[in-house]
């Protein structure tokens, strides 16, 4: 019913089921994981009016569970993207994988799906630095683009006394570009 992607990895599409409404996929090394993308593999939907919570778990220094919530996964939202690197330091949340005594090891995290009703889920607040950017790609890429101009125009600074008389050229003050 899901699969669980990180960068440079196999998918994984095999959960270990927990418990009737409860999944979970191993993240080995997980120290070296940016982001992970949670999705539904399309053969089976979610039963009408449930969805999918998705949770982040990482042993904190005494080798304690510590339960985050990412977001969700829906029928209408079958996939998403959680950013999990800021989260290695931060504090649990509530969770219903509590009374499971799942095993922990230094290395090793998990994503949690629990599957419940999506009135449930519309009350849940995810852990804000699990969510990715939303600002568009297109965007994103001309921000970054305009950036790069920026720097690579500015290589070519010159002070006025360096300049030499030249008919054919145009020079354009940097702070015109910048103004822009």
């Amino acid at each position: 019913m899901f699969g669980c992607l990180v960068a440079g990895r196999l998918v994984q599409a095999a959960p270990q089921q927990v418990a009737e409404d409860k999944f979970v996929f191993d993240l080995p090394d997980y120290e070296n994981i940016n982001h992970v993308v949670v999705f539904m593999l399309g053969t089976i939907p979610f039963p009408e009016g449930m969805g999918g919570s998705v949770y982040f778990c990482y042993p904190d220094q005494s080798g304690m569970a510590v339960w985050q919530l990412l977001g969700f996964v829906t029928n209408e939202k079958p996939s998403a993207i959680f950013k999990i690197s800021g989260l290695k330091s931060g504090k649990g949340s509530q969770h219903p994988f509590g009374a499971m005594n799942l095993p922990q090891t230094p290395t090793v995290a998990q994503i949690g799906i629990s599957v419940e009703l999506l009135e449930n889920l519309a009350q849940q607040t995810p852990v804000a630095s699990a969510a990715v950017s939303s600002v568009d790609s297109f965007t994103e890429f001309t921000q970054k683009m305009l950036d790069n101009f920026y720097n690579f125009a500015s290589s070519f600074a010159v002070t006025q006394a360096q300049m030499t008389p030249n008919p054919s050229e145009a020079f354009i003050p940097a702070n015109v570009v910048l103004k822009w």
